[in-house]
């Protein structure tokens, strides 16, 4: 992928009606290219206006790409004071926007990239956002939903610089391969910054059971860790352009990441 998509993914059932649109009133939002060891990556960036500097949040995607509804998530954080970035951390593996088969999108594309990739691609992103886009480097957050949500952990367990994370029902399980070595699972014991995680209860990809293992397995390692179950919220309660979406859930879940970043340094 060279560039952004435009619109919504074409790979899940949408209800375009219901999907929010936070308008640009106040900031300063749109696509950017991030210099990356080989060659520029596509993103979305929204900040406030005025000289900052503002606290980081990297933003990271679904396994559909950074599309209408992650960059949607960029503006609303802009609104509420942070430099947002959503990298297109597949861009080297294949155009989603044109695929219509999540199980193709899964196994031609996500399957394919390396989580040493990603991190460096989120180490430049936050880089770039305190170079470029009027970022404090000193208050670096991250949050990410589905696949993002698996990204929350690994990042949480690679970056030094990281003050906290809000993982958005991130699978704890999975396969490991060469490129994908660890699951979220594996690697809480070395996470280096406070994590929230927020999960729903009617979740059929992630059981609950999984869920409080990691509860548990954070607690043993001394870690900072708070975990939401929310009860009958299905997996994607937070996608607004979705058929999962639930109001209610994913209105508290937001004000529980704003006030999570507050509270760890990332305002």
């Amino acid at each position: 992928m060279t560039s952004l998509m435009t619109g919504l993914t074409l790979a899940t059932t949408r209800v375009e009606a219901q999907a929010i649109h936070t308008d640009e009133t106040g900031i300063v939002a749109g696509e950017v290219r991030i210099p990356v060891g080989d060659g520029p990556m596509p993103a979305y960036r929204a900040m406030p206006q005025g000289p900052g500097p503002f606290p980081i949040v990297l933003v990271v995607e679904e396994i559909f790409g950074v599309h209408d509804y992650i960059k949607d998530i960029c503006r609303r954080l802009a609104k509420a004071g942070y430099t947002a970035v959503a990298p297109e951390l597949f861009a080297r593996q294949g155009d989603v926007s044109k695929m219509t088969d999540v199980q193709e999108i899964v196994r031609e594309v996500v399957s394919k990239t390396p989580d040493a990739q990603v991190m460096g691609d989120l180490d430049a992103t936050a880089a770039w956002a305190a170079a470029e886009a009027k970022g404090d480097a000193g208050k670096l957050g991250i949050t990410g939903w589905c696949r993002g949500g698996r990204t929350v952990w690994l990042y949480a367990a690679h970056s030094a610089s990281l003050k906290a994370g809000v993982a958005w029902y991130g699978n704890f399980g999975g396969n490991r391969t060469a490129i994908q070595p660890k699951t979220a699972a594996d690697v809480i014991p070395d996470i280096r910054a406070p994590i929230l995680g927020l999960y729903g209860a009617a979740d059929t990809g992630i059981p609950v059971a999984d869920v409080e293992k990691a509860r548990v397995a954070a607690k043993e390692a001394g870690k900072t860790v708070d975990i939401v179950i929310f009860p009958d919220a299905p997996h994607g309660f937070h996608a607004d352009y979705r058929p999962s979406y639930r109001k209610g859930p994913a209105e508290e879940g937001w004000g529980r990441m704003l006030a999570w970043f507050r509270d760890h340094g990332v305002a």
